[in-house]
């Protein structure tokens, strides 16, 4: 574990940049830092690392203060990835991420025989080792920085910003590629971001950082958006932090319905018998199952199916496996108001109202009060239980 204890950061032009800041940041879990510019989130980071040094606290790595070791062995024990990856222009990928590797006395065949290791695991091409970074995407370059990073299998990863330079869908990407090196690899990982939705996906716990470098809240992603603990952090979190919320509420219990779903190679009969007045619309489904699109049951018996006549199906929904704000999401982009759900393989599992999304909703948000209740009860009854024992 990380313990920042009352650390505070003092320039000497008088700019306190953290004040008295105190966290216990779990091992194996990712841990996010995210406020208003001026926070201290950079500097509380740099502070780990001995990058900037506290003007008072201690930060503890496993109980022992992290000013005891030299900063040299400090900073090789801990991978640091910062925004545009930060890469040697003159080396190559290979060797820009064998670099600590080759710092720590390995042979130049080891180091890169690990880096080639890495370069697969974080989604790079093995055919990018010998390329340079001017010859990479902004995407892949990252990809270099986040596998120089792991190269000496650190237990602690610092990431300021690493993601923030790159567009939406990259930046997707390779948030989707952390989390699943996270859960392979389990490091204990420091995560700065200004990005509330960044924050939410990737963070274990999260700590909501006010100007001046103090803390306002430190709690998983689903309670700070539940239970903000004051206006600051409600008005950080925007006025759409309910629909964040759905991100931990599973898509698994929605009422999918098949009967709506038919192929492109239905009859005329089938087609109208799975018309009804409850269904408006009848999803199309290639040969193999995969959505086509949506159109109304006389059209379709009127004129056959006609792929190109269909309306859009909007973007589908993994069943049970993605959240109930994915599955509101592609019905509210649908054009007809139904969301469309697929299996791992894309082929279609049925379909949902945004009426039956909003019930699972309303049944979600119930099931989380009695939880929290319940909760709250043992709490109490252990409280209780105490008060009695004998001191």
């Amino acid at each position: 574990m990380i313990r920042i204890d009352s650390v505070t950061k003092r320039y000497p032009d008088g700019t306190v940049a953290v004040d008295r800041l105190s966290l216990d940041i779990p091992d194996r879990a990712i841990t996010v830092l995210v406020g208003p510019s001026g926070c201290g989130k950079t500097t509380t980071l740099r502070m780990i690392n001995r990058m900037v040094e506290p003007s008072e606290g201690t930060i503890l790595l496993d109980g022992v203060d992290s000013r005891q070791q030299p900063v040299s062995t400090l900073r090789r024990s801990m991978g640091y990835v910062i925004q545009n990856a930060g890469l040697f222009q003159h080396r190559t990928i290979v060797d820009n991420i064998a670099t600590v590797p080759r710092l720590l006395g390995w042979s130049k065949d080891r180091a890169r025989g690990r880096a080639r290791e890495l370069m697969e695991r974080v989604g790079l091409d093995p055919s990018l080792a010998k390329r340079y970074p001017y010859q990479l995407s902004g995407g892949q370059q990252q990809r270099v920085g986040v596998a120089r990073a792991l190269a000496a299998d650190p237990p602690v990863l610092l990431m300021d910003e690493p993601f923030s330079a790159v567009d939406p869908v990259v930046r997707k990407g390779l948030q989707d590629e952390l989390l699943r090196i996270q859960d392979e690899l389990g490091k204990t990982i420091v995560f700065v971001t200004h990005d509330i939705d960044e924050a939410v996906k990737l963070g274990t716990m999260v700590a909501v950082l006010r100007t001046g470098g103090r803390l306002a809240q430190f709690a998983p992603p689903a309670e700070l958006l539940s239970d903000p603990a004051d206006a600051f952090v409600e008005d950080f979190l925007g006025a759409d932090r309910g629909i964040r919320r759905l991100s931990f509420f599973s898509s698994a219990g929605l009422d999918l319905l098949t009967a709506p779903v038919v192929g492109v190679d239905a009859s005329a009969e089938k087609i109208a018998a799975r018309g009804t007045a409850d269904v408006p619309y009848l999803l199309v489904t290639d040969v193999d199952g995969r959505p086509l699109g949506w159109g109304e049951p006389r059209d379709l018996t009127a004129t056959g199916i006609d792929a190109g006549r269909l309306l859009p199906y909007g973007r589908p929904f993994v069943a049970g496996t993605d959240s109930l704000r994915a599955a509101l999401d592609c019905a509210v982009l649908s054009p007809t108001g139904w969301a469309v759900a697929v299996d791992g393989e894309g082929r279609v599992a049925g379909v949902v109202s945004q009426q039956a999304i909003a019930e699972a909703i309303r049944g979600a948000h119930a099931e989380g009060r009695t939880a929290t209740t319940a909760t709250t009860a043992v709490e109490d009854a252990k409280a209780a239980e105490a008060a009695k024992a004998p001191r």
